[in-house]
């Protein structure tokens, strides 16, 4: 059987970090990049028997090479401390390493979201495939600010079960991200050379709700999926604006 080791990359993950690794404990190796937590993610981690590494934030795509550097498994399940492998996709995980040719480098699984207590399965959300399961010798993290990408070398085949992604619990949660990683956007626009123009502002956040809410059919989500469309093109307004300000000072 080959060996596994889960990545997470963390900070200030409290109330997520241990029923996570629970939900890995089947891995040979669970390792835990931790970046300036102030509260109690470091201590329960380690209480979980996870491998801790605590280093200064400087990107996700970086945080997540320096924990595959510190890996030794054959394969490396990575997954956010608020992801869960439910039970069917731990067993298809299992028999994906067991049965894996040498010409796959990973694979794909279809991410289900709970946001404000409703799973998604609309708004373009669901299924949402991602690739989380890798050979560590086939795969690297880009080095982008925000929406980092895993690059495979290889072959990438699908798996069917769910994994389980608790995103937002309430609204003060997603806007305690939302400053930030709006920010980091910007800052990756701006790292691209992507100009400013008054569309950005103007047309691609009505965009956003209406393909969200009406093209794929985040009103069957009910009224958080109402919520969900419009705090999404807040978002996109926001960047936007960030990458204004960028630009004219």
């Amino acid at each position: 059987m080959p060996t596994v080791s889960a990545l997470i990359i963390t900070k200030n993950e409290e109330r997520n970090i241990a029923e996570c690794l629970a939900s890995v404990a089947w891995t040979d190796e669970r390792i835990v990049v931790d970046s300036g937590s102030t509260d109690k993610t470091v201590a329960l981690a380690a209480a979980a028997g996870a491998q801790v590494f605590e280093r200064p934030w400087d990107g996700f795509g970086e945080a997540k090479n320096f924990g595959l550097q510190q890996a030794h498994s054959d394969w490396i399940l990575w997954i956010d401390a608020d992801e869960r492998p439910t039970p069917e996709l731990t067993t298809e995980l299992k028999e994906a390493l067991a049965e894996a040719r040498a010409s796959v480098a990973g694979y794909t699984m279809p991410r289900r979201a709970n946001f404000l207590g409703r799973w998604i399965y609309h708004c373009g959300w669901y299924p949402g495939r991602v690739t989380r399961l890798f050979r560590r010798s086939k795969g690297r993290f880009t080095l982008h600010k925000v929406h980092e990408r895993l690059e495979l070398d290889g072959q990438v085949e699908h798996l069917t079960s769910d994994l389980l992604h608790y995103t937002d619990p309430d609204l003060f949660h997603y806007f305690e991200k939302f400053n930030r990683y709006t920010s980091l956007a910007a800052d990756e626009l701006v790292h691209r050379s992507v100009r400013f123009r008054m569309s950005d502002i103007l047309v691609r956040p009505a965009w956003t709700f209406i393909r969200m809410y009406l093209i794929r059919q985040g009103f069957r989500d009910g009224f958080a999926g109402l919520i969900l469309c419009v705090v999404s093109s807040v978002y996109v307004f926001v960047k936007y604006a960030k990458l204004w300000e960028r630009g004219s000072r």
